[in-house]
């Protein structure tokens, strides 16, 4: 048997003895031999490594009564900590079958058992019990709305998750716009999925009512307006991500070039992007523009501008991308030492991560709008430095 069962079994054990003693004082000595061999039972089965009968003995005896709902709770709350989530569920069972408990009592017996249950992954279970709490306890309401809100994250059905954020929002107990509109924004993608370019793009003004500085849902309209054949309108939309989140300006590059490539004004793309890399800075906006460069006047060109970038401003990429174009004006020894640079480079930037989430710093090399480690929304940004941007 684990040390750490047996210190979570020896309270028990003690809290049995005492509960024990009190009962013998208050019954005049009435049931004594009975606890009495119930009691040292249990001891024994401790002593002789059968934890799993050890706290059916000591369970029993704790009955339910206003001295021992609270252990009930706090027994049941250590198993469930443990991983031990059968044992937490029977314990929270035995509670609400017991018709002593007041309604407070209930309640928080109700509530436990849901999270027991979704501790489990039995999420249809815990929905049951949490939607109850919801209906018929207003002390529980916000804290069943939050776990409702959990368990239709995990389904991924969005449609309930903005009904309950929602009756969250109007309690007015948090600021939670900016998660609803993730939500549309994920009936958005849906519906894109599906080909429903307009109904899509509804769900992403929703967003952006619920949230205007939703830099998701803004990708979206752009992304919308491009397959639309809106250029003019994608250029406008895309354009917003500066104001909404710079940290984001990445994100926009690709589709916002694509919408000022298709109306021939490469060169107002151009000026955009001096425009960004003045004010904000950013690897990823000197290389947009240096490729544009290279289009326009030429490798070597576009080889001194980045020279120039990178004095002030070292990073791995910006190296790589000044190897690359190098190579194009290389022949010989030189050529081959560039190859080996080259190489190097690519294996650097092929081992690091591109995003960081800013609240439990997991990494990655896609951008989520929910981070996959902490769930939060929004808080997985591209990495800055002379390894990211």
């Amino acid at each position: 048997m684990g040390a750490e069962l047996l210190f979570l079994l020896l309270p028990v054990a003690a809290l049995s003895g005492w509960l024990l003693g009190r009962r013998e004082v208050r019954d005049g000595g009435r049931q004594f031999s009975h606890l009495s061999s119930d009691y040292f039972k249990g001891l024994n089965y401790l002593l002789n490594e059968q934890p799993d009968k050890a706290i059916e003995v000591f369970i029993h005896m704790l009955e339910v009564d206003s001295d021992t709902v609270d252990t009930h709770f706090a027994v049941g709350s250590l198993f469930r900590r443990r991983g031990e989530v059968d044992r937490a569920i029977r314990i929270h069972q035995n509670l609400i079958a017991r018709p002593t408990l007041n309604r407070q009592q209930r309640d928080q017996a109700l509530y436990e058992l849901g999270t027991d249950y979704m501790r489990a992954g039995l999420l249809d279970r815990a929905e049951s019990l949490f939607h109850e709490l919801v209906n018929e306890s207003p002390s529980y309401r916000p804290q069943a709305l939050r776990q409702l809100l959990d368990i239709y994250q995990q389904e991924k059905d969005w449609h309930k998750a903005v009904t309950v954020a929602q009756r969250l929002q109007g309690m007015g107990s948090e600021e939670i716009g900016p998660v609803i509109a993730q939500y549309y924004c994920e009936q958005a993608e849906q519906a894109l999925m599906l080909g429903e370019r307009s109904e899509a793009l509804r769900l992403v003004r929703r967003a952006l009512a619920e949230d205007r500085n939703c830099v998701r849902a803004t990708l979206l309209e752009g992304r919308i307006e491009l397959d639309n054949g809106a250029y003019k309108s994608a250029v406008r939309v895309l354009r917003r991500v500066e104001q909404q989140n710079p940290a984001y300006l990445p994100e926009v590059l690709a589709p916002l070039q694509e919408a000022f490539v298709q109306q021939g004004r490469v060169g107002d793309m151009i000026a955009y992007l001096r425009d960004m890399l003045a004010r904000h800075g950013g690897i990823s906006i000197m290389l947009a523009l240096a490729e544009l460069i290279r289009q326009q006047q030429g490798e070597k060109e576009a080889a001194v501008f980045v020279v120039n970038h990178m004095r002030g401003h070292p990073s791995i990429r910006g190296m790589e991308r000044l190897i690359a174009l190098k190579l194009h004006t290389s022949d010989g020894q030189a050529r081959d030492d560039l190859l080996v640079l080259k190489d190097l480079t690519d294996k650097l930037l092929e081992s690091k991560p591109v995003y960081c989430c800013s609240q439990c710093g997991y990494s990655g090399k896609t951008l989520s709008w929910q981070c996959p480690s902490c769930k939060q929304w929004t808080t997985i940004k591209p990495i800055h430095g002379i390894e990211g941007e």
